[in-house]
């Protein structure tokens, strides 16, 4: 245990809190505007105190817990990508982006973790998001550090390009480095998804194992505004059917015994992978329960951060805030 603290404020199915946790921390709040997030969170961790709000309209002076902690973690809503074809971010996904720099006015936490999509990091047209958290955040004594991480350099099954604002209180900003990777070899779907495949005695598991080598391209949740789980663009889908899996719908079990894959019968013979596994590819627990209808859980897995990659950044702030402050000489941490 390392003994620090922290609050995360659009916490969703969990998956950067429980990354948190693994690294040591201990929560003291975790905030979702979604009821269904809230009830994943209450079922896999009772003893978390979760709060269903929105983050425009939380106050932490109701909330004394949140004050004094050593991190506030915050994986917001996704800005959109230009240079993927879409519209601009909307003003909803911006100004939560300014109420957790407001928050952090509040509480002055000794980190700040803000994850995202890597165009907040290195997109021109978010160059004035960027410009608006320095000019918030360097005032208050924080150094920021703008960096892009891939999940699957972390054990993560997904190519998942995920964009990281670390912001250090100064007296350990210079001890704070960006993690490095975990493993060499990344994890397959095949390797991620064989034991599960092979839950219900199906007999082609292994074989259809064998030839899905490699990582799953990124999984989308989406928003309340899009319909039913959607594997996501034509690009994305042909990557999947290349692996033998069907894309136009999820399944509800693993197939049965007698299931015969045959990608040249079509669509009949490709298999199809369930919510709960989109989970394992996200990196959750195979134990991690998800509140909902198929809509609902996968809209909050497809969300996540995968808790490996939240691991990783909690013990990179961690390694930083041990390292003794000579302006905060009665503040002691340790591993």
């Amino acid at each position: 245990m390392t003994g620090l603290t922290f609050i995360d404020v659009c916490a969703g199915a969990g998956g950067l809190a429980l990354g948190l946790e693994q690294a040591g921390f201990t929560p003291r709040l975790l905030l979702d505007i979604e009821r269904y997030a809230c009830e994943t969170l209450k079922a896999n961790r009772p003893h978390w105190k979760v709060l269903q709000a929105d983050l425009l309209d939380f106050d932490p002076v109701d909330h004394p817990e949140v004050y004094d902690v050593d991190l506030l973690a915050a994986g917001l809503p996704r800005v959109k990508s230009i240079a993927a074809g879409t519209h601009r971010s909307s003003d909803s996904e911006l100004r939560l982006i300014q109420a957790t720099a407001y928050l952090v006015h509040a509480v002055q936490p000794r980190a700040l973790l803000i994850e995202n999509l890597p165009t907040l990091v290195d997109e021109d047209s978010f160059a004035p998001t960027r410009d608006f958290l320095h000019k918030e955040l360097e005032h208050l004594g924080y150094e920021l550090t703008w960096f892009v991480l891939n999940a699957s350099d972390f054990g993560v099954p997904q190519d998942r390009r995920q964009g990281i604002l670390a912001a250090v209180k100064q007296q350990w900003a210079s001890a704070f480095r960006p993690p490095r990777p975990t493993v060499h070899k990344h994890v397959s779907v095949g390797e991620a998804l064989a034991p599960s495949m092979r839950s219900r005695g199906w007999s082609d598991a292994d074989r259809w194992a064998a030839q899905a080598t490699s990582v799953a391209p990124t999984l989308v949740g989406g928003s309340k505004e899009h319909g039913g789980p959607d594997f996501g663009p034509s690009g994305t889908k042909a990557k999947w059917r290349r692996m033998g899996v069907y894309t136009k719908s999820f399944g509800n079990e693993p197939p049965a015994p007698d299931f015969r894959w045959d990608p040249l019968l079509g669509d009949d013979g490709l298999v199809r992978i369930t919510v709960d596994q989109t989970a394992l590819l996200q990196g959750f627990p195979e134990d991690w329960r998800f509140a909902g209808g198929k809509t609902a859980r996968y809209r909050q897995v497809g969300n996540a951060a995968p808790p490996a990659v939240g691991e990783a950044l909690g013990r990179a702030v961690a390694e930083a805030l041990w390292q003794p402050s000579h302006s905060n000489a009665g503040y002691t941490s340790s591993p």
